[in-house]
């Protein structure tokens, strides 16, 4: 405001242009100050200042300095242009305003993600709304979509798109890889989970052509291409088999398998089943980060994938290791063990504190309810495993008693 009635001021009086406006915060009310110079002769009055009428308002005035003296009133007569030049110069200073409060907002959110509004396209140029600023999304930075579907409305052709479908993830394929795009090697099978992980199944038409090197390509030049399009997601590539076996072990990789056995009989929902049974140091990467991996394995081979480790169908398999009433209690004696988590470990192949030292920390962490307290529990199973051991060992080593012999009469 200050600016605007100074500006409106110099506007209307063009010669007062040492003027200067100040507002009282509090009451609203406007004081006009004019800076004059003090020299002998005054030769403009508007601009200069007696030495000696400097000397009434301050006793400290000197020649060829600058006095700020308060107008009794300020300028009145403000014409209609002085008014307009007043209206666009605080326009100006709000614009202005609102401007750096945006900036000072979206400056310090560089490199984090937000989400907009779609306003209008320029150019190419995609212009978004987020919040009260734009944002501009160039045509470098724009990703291809995938045409998910195409329907008849009320309201003419729907055409939706997509970027987390696993069929943008085979066009990436057939456009950044040439032995794709003649035919010679073949995606059979895409499984997402966008921006993170992608399983990819590909088979090759002729003998001497490796799938999964010509889409890895020279030094992994070609599958880093389509990382990058797809932001840094991680993929697995995989040869296909016609054997549903071996393309269920291959799925499951980075991890290695034992045996896969396939149920022939489709569950209640018509899916096919397979049972895979893994080493024991190799059950957590099978299953994967938050079950990510077996997810991705089961999406990529249409099946319902149980892993098992080979301890665990160990003893599944035999009756003489099959939790018993003493082992039940062995279990509940352990500190922290109650009798639901008793029956999750039943349930999961640890029916003694043998098995649970035997199937190790990875296995008994899998199971629901040991949570923080399976350092403890497998700490306190390995403790009563060696007494058992050294009861075990004292019993052997202890003499046998003499025979009795009986000396003929």
């Amino acid at each position: 405001m200050e600016s605007a009635l100074q500006s409106a001021c110099r506007k209307s009086h063009s010669s007062i242009d040492n003027i200067r406006i100040e507002i009282d915060r509090k009451t609203g009310e406007f004081c006009a100050y004019l800076r004059k110079r003090v020299v002998d002769e005054v030769t403009d009055p508007e601009a200069e200042i007696s030495l000696a009428e400097a000397k009434k308002l301050n006793t400290e005035a000197e020649l060829d300095v600058e006095l700020e003296i308060k107008q009794e009133r300020p300028p009145q007569d403000l014409g209609r242009i002085a008014a307009q030049t007043a209206k666009q110069v605080i326009l100006q200073k709000v614009r202005d305003a609102e401007r750096e409060g945006i900036y000072s907002e979206f400056a310090g959110k560089e490199g984090q993600i937000l989400r907009g509004i779609v306003h209008r396209i320029e150019k190419r140029n995609v212009i978004l709304e987020i919040g009260k600023a734009e944002a501009i999304l160039p045509e470098r930075e724009q990703i291809p979509a995938f045409v998910l579907e195409v329907r008849r409305t009320a309201k003419g052709p729907q055409i939706s798109l997509s970027r987390t479908h696993p069929g943008y993830l085979a066009r990436l394929f057939q456009t950044e890889i040439p032995e794709i795009q003649e035919g010679i090697v073949l995606v059979k099978a895409t499984a997402r989970e966008a921006g993170e992980r992608a399983k990819v199944a590909v088979a090759s038409t002729k003998r001497d052509v490796d799938p999964i090197g010509a889409c890895v390509g020279l030094r992994g030049t070609r599958i880093q291409v389509i990382s990058r399009e797809l932001r840094g997601e991680k993929i697995d590539i995989i040869e296909w088999s016609h054997d549903p076996a071996t393309f269920v072990a291959r799925a499951l990789s980075p991890a290695k398998v034992s045996s896969v056995v396939i149920n022939e009989v489709a569950d209640g929902e018509g899916q096919p089943s397979a049972v895979v049974i893994v080493p024991d140091n190799q059950l957590s990467l099978a299953i994967g980060k938050k079950g990510q991996n077996a997810r991705l394995a089961a999406k990529l081979t249409g099946m319902r994938i149980d892993i098992k480790s080979e301890s665990e169908v160990e003893t599944e398999r035999s009756p003489a290791e099959a939790p018993l009433a003493e082992d039940r209690a062995a279990l509940a004696a352990l500190p922290g063990v109650g009798p639901e988590l008793v029956d999750a470990l039943v349930a999961a192949g640890l029916g003694s504190p043998a098995a649970i030292v035997k199937a190790g920390r990875e296995k008994l962490a899998l199971v629901a309810g040991v949570g923080d307290r399976m350092d403890a529990i497998y700490s306190d199973a390995e403790k009563h495993v060696a007494s058992q051991s050294a009861t075990a060992g004292d019993h052997l080593s202890q003499p046998e008693a003499p025979e009795e012999t009986s000396t003929p009469a």
